[in-house]
């Protein structure tokens, strides 16, 4: 096979075929896949969850991750965030003229490792490869279905007392994607959040928590979730900024760029509200995963459809959508 893909692999005779076996199926192998209809016939029991997302990252290889574990990372995600276990994807690719088919193979199995994580598997795709500077290198395409293992959760059924906890710490993959594209040498081990979720939402689900909702908190960040959440509820969220877990270098970048880091993007933290009951069954169960889980606020009617931030000065300021480009290209 050739060391870079041409645009023959794109043409649906021989050198496409030979591209789809040797990289692709080589690594999503399962009897579904295999027998190459038009179309996959799926099993699939109750309720569903559906959700499909595109991912045009720059650069693709990045500290901790690259593009095809941002790609099943962010599609299963979405799914666990709606109480579902992942179960069928699909892989769409278009791939550049002359990109190196031994960093194509890389990235597949990165998506094969987080597949395996999350119970996963593949069962439809497309590949499409477009003349040089049509795209940049590669982008992915990934449709995902789940099985519904907790119903109701929704960010409609925010109720005043509530708590709000956070995952892990904010902003790593944001401030990660800058750094890696800027050429910067960090003195430290900062990395990507990117992580498969599913495995936190299954713990949760086994302690008998009653989740209200949950969303990862990707573009626009832990703000962009709250101020969803906030005006889908029509309720307030105040959230109380010393609490809010950053690493340090993150903070750095923060003040380099001018940004906070509740606006940059994470791709393995999420926002989770439960009932002020199940705060410490909650909290207990996610620290098992990142010590840096932590309740960050509550829900109130202060101010309906508005986030309240709470800073450590006793003052008080709304923290709004986040507007304009923070980092383009982040997954």
């Amino acid at each position: 096979m050739n060391k870079t893909i041409t645009i023959a692999h794109g043409n649906g005779g021989e050198e496409n075929n030979e591209l789809i076996k040797n990289i692709f199926y080589k690594h999503f192998k399962n009897d579904i896949l295999e027998r190459s209809e038009d179309a996959a016939v799926l099993q699939v029991a109750g309720e569903v969850a559906m959700t499909t997302d595109s991912f045009t990252v720059s650069p693709l290889f990045f500290p901790g991750g690259d593009i095809g574990k941002l790609a099943v990372c962010g599609t299963c995600n979405d799914l666990a965030m709606m109480g579902a276990k992942p179960k069928f994807l699909t892989c769409s690719v278009i791939i550049e003229e002359g990109f190196s088919t031994r960093e194509l193979e890389k990235i597949v199995r990165s998506m094969k490792k987080e597949l395996e994580v999350n119970g996963a598997v593949v069962v439809s795709g497309d590949t499409k490869v477009v003349p040089k500077g049509s795209v940049d290198k590669l982008f992915i395409n990934t449709t995902g279905i789940g099985e519904i293992e907790q119903k109701g959760i929704s960010s409609h059924n925010l109720q005043e007392g509530m708590s709000i906890l956070v995952s892990r710490d904010v902003g790593a993959h944001g401030a990660t994607i800058f750094a890696a594209r800027e050429g910067i040498t960090l003195e430290s081990t900062l990395q990507t959040d990117c992580a498969s979720l599913y495995p936190q939402v299954k713990a949760l689900i086994d302690a008998d928590i009653d989740i209200v909702a949950m969303r990862d908190a990707t573009r626009g960040g832990v703000a962009a979730v709250l101020n969803e959440w906030a005006k889908a509820s029509s309720v307030c969220v105040e959230i109380e900024e010393e609490k809010i877990p950053v690493q340090e270098e993150v903070k750095g970048i923060c003040e380099m760029l001018g940004f906070e880091a509740v606006n940059l993007a994470n791709e393995g933290t999420f926002v989770l509200a439960v009932a002020k009951a199940d705060e410490v069954k909650a909290l207990e169960v996610l620290q098992q995963t990142h010590e840096s889980a932590t309740l960050i606020g509550t829900v109130t009617h202060q101010h309906d459809g508005k986030v309240i931030l709470n800073s450590s000065w006793g003052t008080k300021r709304f923290l709004d959508l986040p507007t304009g480009e923070l980092l383009p290209r982040i997954c």
